[in-house]
């Protein structure tokens, strides 16, 4: 699929996005929880709380819904696709297991593997290398699955207090030598991979951090909390060197762009822009290297996730909207944003 190139060097960032157009992906019955893009970009995955996940084939310059993957008994909260093989995607459910998918059309139907957790499973992270998947449950523990065996080979939480401390999404660094842990506490635990060691801890949010993502040019990594705000650290010293949406002025009235946590973020492909998210019917586009907002995309209600794809400035993105009747039946939708004449 051609993917748009986005703005020109002559033209502003904010009169682009606002030419853009969308379009709706029906087929799930309930909520979507999760969407996310294979790394080549040919396939997108979208999971719902009506316990299955929709691969979306991309083909020439469209989408079409190809098929539907069933066997969760539960929500699919998250998903994520193998970073060395485009066509495999593992998704984590509220039923206690996790899944790995092969979604090329002639194996639609086959769920590879199934493992057994303890918990219900509410975040997952593929490893760069592809060797392990990270699955994050509700009782605040990480469990560690090797993709070569599928097996789990190790787990991770900490306490305090005698409690849990609260895990939310995680990830590796590139070169897998660290494992970055988004905590209840608005800290982010850095872990050296394999041992578990705790190394760093990152400090900057003044409340639950839920989300984070590594910049595609490997030079910052973003994290979401319930402050409202995207910090965006450099890693080299591990330092928080910019936060964002912030504030905007209208008249001599300065205001906060967005006052609700954020739930989801993701980088463009080139690393120039951040999309977030929240409870606040808005999608936050803003400028990496300044953190200006350049463009505020409205939503009809809070969006669970949102993802760029790899190649282009596509956006694509989920929430708790987007119900239409077809034929007599109720369905959710999700969007794909980014399309320009």
């Amino acid at each position: 699929m051609q993917t748009p190139k986005g703005p020109s060097e002559s033209e502003k960032p904010g009169d682009y996005f606002g030419n853009c157009r969308e379009k709706v992906l029906y087929g799930h019955t309930q909520t979507v929880r999760t969407v996310a893009w294979s790394s080549d970009g040919r396939f997108l995955a979208s999971g719902s709380v009506d316990t299955t996940v929709r691969i979306w084939w991309t083909a020439e310059e469209d989408i079409i819904e190809s098929w539907k993957l069933e066997g969760h008994r539960d929500s699919v909260d998250q998903l994520c696709w193998n970073p060395k093989n485009p066509s495999v995607l593992a998704t984590a459910s509220e039923d206690r297991t996790v899944r790995f998918w092969d979604v090329r059309a002639d194996l639609s139907s086959v769920c590879r593997h199934a493992v057994e957790t303890q918990g219900q499973n509410i975040n997952i992270s593929w490893s760069k290398d592809g060797n392990t998947v990270a699955i994050g449950d509700k009782d605040n523990i990480i469990s560690f699955i090797d993709t070569r065996t599928y097996k789990i080979v190790n787990t991770y939480y900490e306490k305090k207090d005698d409690k849990k401390i609260e895990f939310n999404e995680m990830t590796w660094d590139h070169n897998c030598n660290l494992f970055y842990l988004t905590t209840g506490t608005g800290a982010i635990r850095v872990l050296r991979w394999p041992s578990l060691n705790v190394v760093h801890t990152l400090r900057g949010h003044t409340a639950s951090c839920y989300c984070l993502e590594y910049d595609p040019k490997l030079r910052y990594l973003a994290t979401g909390a319930a402050d409202a705000l995207v910090g965006l650290w450099d890693l080299s010293y591990w330092y928080m060197i910019r936060a964002f949406p912030g504030y905007e002025v209208v008249g001599k009235v300065r205001s906060s762009i967005t006052k609700t946590p954020v739930r989801t973020l993701s980088f463009t492909h080139d690393g120039k822009y951040i999309a977030s998210a929240s409870e606040d019917q808005q999608i936050v586009l803003s400028e990496v290297e300044t953190g200006d907002t350049i463009y505020r995309l409205p939503c009809g209600a809070a969006t669970n996730s949102v993802s760029w794809h790899p190649n282009g400035y596509l956006l694509a993105y989920a929430g708790d909207e987007f119900s239409s009747d077809i034929d007599g039946r109720k369905y959710r939708g999700l969007k794909v944003y980014g399309y320009y004449d």
